[in-house]
């Protein structure tokens, strides 16, 4: 029988990400690959406390269908964390929760996306989000980032040569995959070019939170001043990933649509995560689990970093971010890092290779280091089974 698919299934495939993490689910395996908050910091006794009085106080109404737009008291408690924690000026009414920011991003191209659209996007940028906007079967342009992100020259430059741009999409603080910060001066200049060529972003801020050292800058929506900017925001990375609580914020144009879009695909988000995750900030203290959070990942990541100088070869690169939950090496351009990680696998070692992260490809010589998750311990010895690999592939290379 000759099953016939919508063309828009040709372009999908399977996150490489996911794929590779069905490899590291050996126990014996240390894995540096997936996005994962650390479990032994998750609130669980807290939780089967606030899950208790929510159906004590409410349980009928939890385990009821709600408003697409979401719990009301939830989406007042994001706007103040995003007004106090973002320099924004938004209410609870130019919110909308999803099922995590990752629906936030394939309604952005259910919303805004027709086919041979052009989205324009940092080079490297979050797999995740290339692959919910190729659905809708785009053309992505990679404006070239430095140490401090998207260079503004450089979109500037397509902006005025290129047809069809639809939106753009960023990560401004601590990018995934590279973990790399723009610097005020940067955003001051990204809004005004935004403003004048009037393009709408998709602002992803999963990691915001997550700040080591320096100062916290203000979000692209806080300097917004025409409603281009759809920011997009997550509990995943700052409490629980289970609950699947994101939220969409944006101009009231522009969230009528997100609206719709979510009627038509679940209705809803779930009505008792919403108010568990509601009550835990009635009740405790959100920020103190975020300081948390920072200490641990802190530490991580000043102990990735410095083994990384002790255990890897000279001739590569690395960033030093200020937060988050990523760094990402760069090696000599001639090398696979899909190649090598098939050596790290077999030290039971793994990374995520680079090359996926680019979306229009040709550049394999990457890969992106996870340091929330592992412990202290097998930060140490997974760091020094992958100095380890990446000596004799750079040894090869002197050799030659």
């Amino acid at each position: 029988m000759a099953i016939k698919f919508a063309k828009r299934m040709e372009a999908l495939k399977g996150s490489e990400i996911r794929e590779l993490l069905k490899l590291t689910e050996n126990p014996e395996v240390i894995s540096f690959a997936g996005g994962l908050p650390a479990p032994e910091l998750f609130p669980v006794e807290e939780m089967k406390k606030i899950a208790t009085l929510v159906l004590e106080e409410s349980g009928t109404a939890a385990l009821q269908y709600s408003t697409t737009e979401g719990f009301n008291p939830l989406r007042e408690h994001i706007a103040d964390r995003m007004n106090s924690k973002n320099k924004t000026n938004v209410s609870k009414e130019d919110i909308l929760i999803t099922n995590g920011s990752q629906q936030g991003l394939d309604f952005a191209g259910k919303v805004f996306l027709d086919e041979g659209d052009v989205v324009l996007c940092e080079s490297p940028s979050y797999l995740g989000a290339l692959n919910a906007f190729k659905a809708y079967s785009p053309k992505f342009i990679e404006v070239p980032t430095d140490n401090q992100g998207m260079m503004m020259d450089e979109l500037e430059k397509i902006l005025e040569t290129t047809d069809r741009i639809k939106m753009i999409y960023v990560i401004p603080d601590f990018q995934n995959p590279t973990g790399r910060t723009w610097p005020m001066e940067r955003r001051k200049k990204f809004m005004e070019i935004v403003n004048k060529y009037e393009i709408p972003v998709i602002e992803d801020n999963p990691y915001g939170e997550l700040r080591f050292e320096g100062e916290n800058l203000p979000s692209l929506k806080a300097m917004d001043k025409k409603g281009l900017v759809v920011y997009l925001g997550s509990f995943s990375k700052v409490f629980c990933p289970g609950y699947r609580i994101g939220w969409t914020c944006a101009s009231q144009e522009i969230l009528n649509k997100f609206i719709f879009v979510k009627q038509g695909a679940d209705l809803q988000a779930s009505s008792i995560s919403q108010r568990e995750v509601s009550k835990f900030m009635d009740i405790y203290d959100l920020d103190a689990h975020v300081e948390k959070l920072k200490e641990v990942y802190g530490r991580r990541r000043d102990l990735m970093l410095k083994m990384m100088a002790e255990e890897f070869p000279e001739g590569l690169e690395y960033t030093h971010p200020e937060g988050g939950l990523f760094t990402w090496v760069e090696l000599p351009s001639h090398l696979d890092a899909k190649v090598i990680m098939q050596d790290c696998l077999k030290n039971n070692v793994a990374y995520v290779p680079g090359g996926s992260f680019f979306p229009n490809g040709g550049k394999e010589n990457c890969f992106r280091l996870n340091y929330s998750t592992m412990t202290d311990e097998k930060i140490v010895e997974g760091i020094k089974r992958l100095g380890a690999v990446l000596k004799q592939y750079m040894q090869v290379e002197v050799q030659a």
